[in-house]
């Protein structure tokens, strides 16, 4: 939608030119949520997509994906890595059910600043243990574990004027193996619970429930846990909320479920297919739900 308060866009070349932020002005990069409802209290927006950051740099440190890497860019990324942990790229970008238009717009930055509960760009780098890359206003530099970048629902660290510049997936994270999981009470609704577990190359274990609290919450086992000890540690969660999208009681008992089939899967050797019944994504009607 057209954003009538708005009197200039200013292109950031260089950091310096970030001093433009401030009351009234926003960062701007794809747009999709920014476009997407009035925001009368903006008169300015600062054009993040001149800085030309690299979308995706692989390296020996792992993955660092800028903040201005698009959903499309990073489904795109080849599998020519060796990365077990792969497939989770694309089936947590899955999780933003837009059209390829926003695919083509929607930024990981941007996705991860929103802060919702089922910022899927947020599950997916909290479940790799990403950092993320804060320039904040005063020229300093911060990393923040992605996890802790979100406190709340649509809450976050960023101060005003702070830029999220980019995140960084360690390499020990790509190694591992990965197991993903959503659900949603409608087919193109938003998630209700998104769920993956990281099996490092180690043997350690963590779970990431997301979508289905009001910050990531990260669990973690120095081995891959029973099913009893597992599940304890997922209903021990007190994070749940209910909205539109699910109830509390119901996101606690999926989430549960779905931790359980990702144990399973992860506990299989590499390569087996998980049964036939271990979706990675289902919907479920609302008078199923309850």
């Amino acid at each position: 939608m057209d954003l009538t308060t708005i009197t200039a866009i200013v292109p950031a070349r260089t950091r310096a030119d970030l001093a433009a932020l401030g009351a009234g002005s926003a960062p701007l990069a794809g747009g999709s949520w920014l476009f997407s409802e009035p925001q009368n209290h903006l008169t300015s927006l600062v054009d993040l997509m001149a800085l030309g950051w690299p979308s995706l740099v692989v390296s020996g440190e792992g993955l660092e994906v800028a903040a201005t890497c698009t959903f499309a860019e990073l489904a795109a990324l080849p599998d020519d890595q060796g990365w077990p942990a792969h497939p989770v790229l694309y089936q947590c970008c899955t999780a933003l059910l837009g059209s390829f238009k926003v695919w083509n717009v929607a930024t990981v930055g941007g996705n991860i600043c929103a802060s919702l509960p089922a910022g899927p760009m947020t599950s997916l780098f909290s479940s790799l243990d990403a950092t993320a890359l804060v320039w904040r206003a005063d020229g300093g530099d911060e990393r923040v574990p992605v996890a802790e970048f979100v406190t709340g629902n649509g809450s976050n660290v960023l101060r005003p004027g702070d830029v999220l510049r980019s995140v960084q997936v360690p390499q020990s994270s790509l190694t591992g193996r990965t197991a993903y999981r959503k659900i949603a009470l409608s087919p193109l609704g938003r998630s209700g619970a998104v769920i993956v577990g990281l099996l490092r190359a180690d043997g350690s274990f963590m779970l990431t429930v997301s979508g289905a609290t009001v910050k990531p919450e990260q669990l973690r086992f120095d081995r891959l846990p029973g099913a009893g000890e597992l599940a304890a540690a997922v209903e021990a969660v007190t994070t749940w909320f209910t909205d539109p999208h699910g109830a509390a009681d119901w996101r606690r008992a999926v989430s549960t479920a779905l931790a359980l089939e990702i144990r399973d899967e992860l506990a299989a050797p590499p390569g087996e297919a998980p049964p036939s019944h271990y979706t990675t994504d289902r919907y479920v009607s609302e008078e199923a739900a309850r």
